[in-house]
């Protein structure tokens, strides 16, 4: 597996993109049968959605599942990059010189397609790539969950401790941030205990 950070255009100052590239073919990755030609699967991550989800209760029943909304592509500039992405996928393969032996063909989304049709085909296949976020956000405005010491809001010696807590995304995989966190809670755990 190929894990790699680009920017969509040279305009940016930082990485925006970071790229996942399988060496296998499968119509969903880890729910469906492996293809029988030989293939690869470039995915592509936007490391600074603008789109928000949610988690919410649905009652206080805790075998309740709760409603999630991943609300995946619901902002102009996310539909944007998504797009910029697949030509960004597209002119490494299909233009590059390093590919040009193999004669590579795009399978999915196609390549006779509109924009727009493009972003249909995104949308059936958009998904979180191992780094959800921020359904516990920290802060002391109505939408925060924890506070600066990571105690629940409103319950008495509840902490949260992972990243739930980011009202943010990282630019980039978020367990180092997540361990910085757990380091930082076991500092706040002993200090209080002081106290």
């Amino acid at each position: 597996q190929l894990c790699g950070f680009t920017k969509r255009d040279s305009s940016l100052e930082t990485p925006d993109l970071q790229f996942h590239v399988a060496p296998l073919s499968t119509d969903t990755l880890g729910t469906s049968s492996l293809h029988t030609f030989p293939a690869f699967t470039p995915t592509v991550t936007n490391i600074r959605p603008t789109s928000r989800g949610y988690v919410r209760l649905e009652s206080n029943n805790t075998r309740d599942h709760p409603e999630i909304n991943l609300n995946y592509l619901s902002t102009k500039e996310d539909i944007d990059i998504a797009l910029k992405s697949i030509k960004l996928t597209r002119d490494i393969v299909l233009k590059s010189n390093a590919f040009k032996p193999y004669m590579p063909e795009e399978m999915r989304p196609g390549k006779d397609l509109s924009d727009k049709e493009i972003i249909k085909e995104i949308s059936k296949y958009a998904n979180t790539l191992f780094h959800p976020v921020g359904t516990c956000k920290m802060g002391n405005d109505n939408k925060a969950v924890v506070n600066d010491r990571l105690l629940a809001h409103g319950l008495e010696g509840l902490r949260i401790v992972d990243a739930s807590i980011m009202p943010h995304i990282t630019s980039g995989n978020t367990n180092a941030p997540t361990i910085m966190i757990a380091e930082k809670a076991s500092d706040i755990i002993l200090e209080d205990q002081k106290n």
